[in-house]
């Protein structure tokens, strides 16, 4: 094989292990192309997952900077060398792509290319993307003008045999991801659709109580005012509870942004809007704390969701302090309110009325841990600690 700075079976069992460490679709996209240009010593490396009208659904670039990339626009239609590795499912080994009767030029900004390999990523007989690389680095020994007709490619036979190994196994780690990403969507679904009825119930009967009580203050507003202020005074807490119920839903069934914005945005943004809806004092503080996995941010969002429910539901706090900041290897959640607190040798009742089983679940699933202080009148620290961070 091509004697690149990273040849050999360790180069190749190093890129399939970090292909392997990621579920996100976005991430496995990102390592298959570092990867695969890093192994064959190529200068540019590009992956494209097609969507179903002609374009790119995704479309991942290494070597190229940030600036250039942006300079360069729109994503690339399916056309030219990528819709035949699409269309025809063949590898692609070009002297020079330039010269291909298929090649249809590049954007301004687009760096220039000669020598190319591509081949499609295939799962059965779907294809599901096309990776591509241009411009193999090559040794003094064997450079050569790369737009001399009689230049010959710098990637190899061997070289395609091994990106077309690197090929295959992509192919299982992009439909792993998938995969993954289904699941979660699934079971977001599911949440949803839980926190959905939820919310029907307490509302509904908060609204039954409502009409009830509407009615009766009605009926005494003629024979006795009194009575019927008082009716209509607990309509008004009957209605702010209502309120209440409808607000912690609407925080709770809002899609997270979490894909975008991360954690502690998605964190800040949350908590200002609870301290915004509550009496209670609501405060987020985060400490360089960076970007963890996907299933990791996911599981601290819930938890901290559910500590914060119940901090400002069920305890009574006037203040509730949520924190993210990093513990030696590890990054930890902390939620603490200055509420009613309760028994821990309760904590078996209190652990299926708080959601403690829902959140030790979330937890270590994702290889956490999760610890619970509290005690009557002295307020609840609930904290989550994940690797990693």
């Amino acid at each position: 094989m091509s004697q690149g700075p990273r040849s050999g079976l360790y180069a190749v069992s190093s890129a399939l292990l970090a292909m392997s460490r990621h579920l996100e679709v976005r991430d496995v996209l990102k390592t298959i192309v570092a990867s695969a240009r890093e192994l064959l010593d190529a200068q540019y490396a590009a992956l494209g997952v097609p969507d179903d009208h002609g374009g790119f659904a995704q479309f991942v670039v290494d070597g190229v900077s940030d600036a250039q990339w942006k300079a360069i626009g729109p994503l690339p239609r399916q056309h030219g060398i990528l819709a035949a590795m699409l269309h025809e499912a063949r590898p692609e080994r070009l002297a020079d792509v330039r010269k291909d009767p298929r090649f249809e030029g590049w954007p301004a900004a687009h760096p220039d290319m000669s020598d190319f390999l591509g081949l499609p990523i295939r799962d059965g007989d779907e294809v599901i993307g096309a990776l591509f690389l241009a411009n193999k680095n090559r040794t003094k020994e064997n450079q050569k003008d790369r737009s001399a007709p009689d230049g010959g490619c710098g990637f190899t036979e061997d070289d395609q045999e091994l990106l077309t190994i690197l090929a295959q196994h992509a192919a299982i780690a992009l439909t792993n991801a998938r995969l993954y990403e289904r699941s979660r969507e699934l079971t977001i679904a599911e949440e949803r659709s839980r926190l959905a009825h939820e919310l029907h119930d307490a509302v509904s009967q908060k609204l039954f109580s409502l009409r009830l009580t509407a009615q009766a203050a009605a009926a005494l507003v003629d024979r006795d005012p009194a009575r019927a202020k008082g009716e209509l005074h607990q309509v008004a807490m009957l209605a702010a509870e209502a309120t209440e119920e409808l607000r912690a839903a609407v925080i709770e069934l809002r899609p997270a942004a979490l894909d975008e914005d991360g954690l502690v945005a998605t964190l800040r943004t949350q908590i200002q809007v609870l301290d915004r809806a509550h009496s209670a004092r609501v405060t987020f503080a985060g400490h360089g704390v960076r970007a963890l996995p996907a299933a990791q941010e996911e599981a601290m969002l819930r938890v901290a969701q559910e500590a914060l429910h119940n901090a400002l539901r069920h305890s009574g706090a006037g203040r509730v302090d949520v924190t993210l900041e990093k513990r030696g290897t590890g990054t930890v959640l902390r939620v603490s309110d200055d509420g009613s607190g309760f028994e821990p040798t309760a904590v078996r009742a209190a652990g299926r009325h708080l959601g403690l089983v829902s959140m030790r679940d979330r937890s270590s699933g994702v290889g956490g841990t999760l610890s619970v202080e509290s005690a009557p009148g002295k307020g609840t620290t609930i904290e989550m600690e994940v690797p990693g961070g």
